[in-house]
């Protein structure tokens, strides 16, 4: 299979990306909380994995640690992009604001504030922690395919996942508690039925959202 890959055979290509291609979305998804992103990630990957074929090694027996390794770089990059283009939007005269629930989307995967909490809790980890965790807890890689995917010991994935999980125990709760007490502070007040902030239509979208 490798072999038929590493020649260019388009059957065996298009093989691998059905067995693969959901577990990179998955993936993606989860890392960047945004489906359209994840999208583009999946044909990147792809198309990144087809253009460097040739590098495709032997070693076990799925192509899944190459994939993910160059899924880790894709998603690398397109954080590098997403920074620039912040820094770019900053520059620019604010706007009135317009509430976007496009991401509440990722609560068919799981709880939405508790992924939007995890997601806050990962951007405070250094990136090789925060990439061992979503390739190993999230994703199901294996300590010696993460290692693979990266290329770095299998002990220091060891070791990086256990510095990650760690203080995403104690970075997560504290950012789903302060999500919690958002939401309490929108709620209406049990004298009067009034919401603090005159906000009843946009709690009401949001706890449907999250059914």
């Amino acid at each position: 299979m490798h072999a038929r890959i590493r020649a260019g055979d388009p059957e065996a290509f298009r093989e691998m990306f059905r067995d693969h291609a959901q577990l990179v979305y998955r993936h993606a998804v989860r890392v960047t909380g945004n489906w359209a992103v994840a999208q583009d990630v999946v044909s990147l990957t792809f198309l990144e994995a087809w253009r460097l074929r040739e590098r495709l090694r032997d070693e076990g027996e799925t192509p899944r640690p190459w994939l993910m390794g160059i899924a880790t770089n894709v998603l690398r990059n397109t954080a590098r992009t997403a920074r620039r283009h912040d820094r770019a939007l900053a520059l620019v005269p604010a706007r009135e604001a317009v509430p976007d629930f496009a991401e509440e989307l990722v609560g068919r995967m799981a709880d939405a504030e508790q992924l939007a909490a995890a997601q806050i809790a990962l951007a405070q980890l250094r990136q090789s922690e925060r990439e061992v965790f979503t390739l190993c807890v999230w994703s199901g890689l294996g300590y010696a395919e993460a290692a693979q995917a990266l290329d770095v010991p299998v002990g220091t994935v060891r070791s990086r996942l256990s510095r990650a999980r760690a203080r995403l125990r104690k970075l997560a709760a504290t950012e789903l508690e302060k999500t919690q007490n958002s939401k309490r502070s929108m709620e209406p007040s049990a004298a009067d039925g009034q919401v603090k902030g005159g906000r009843t239509d946009a709690a009401r979208s949001i706890k449907e959202g999250n059914r």
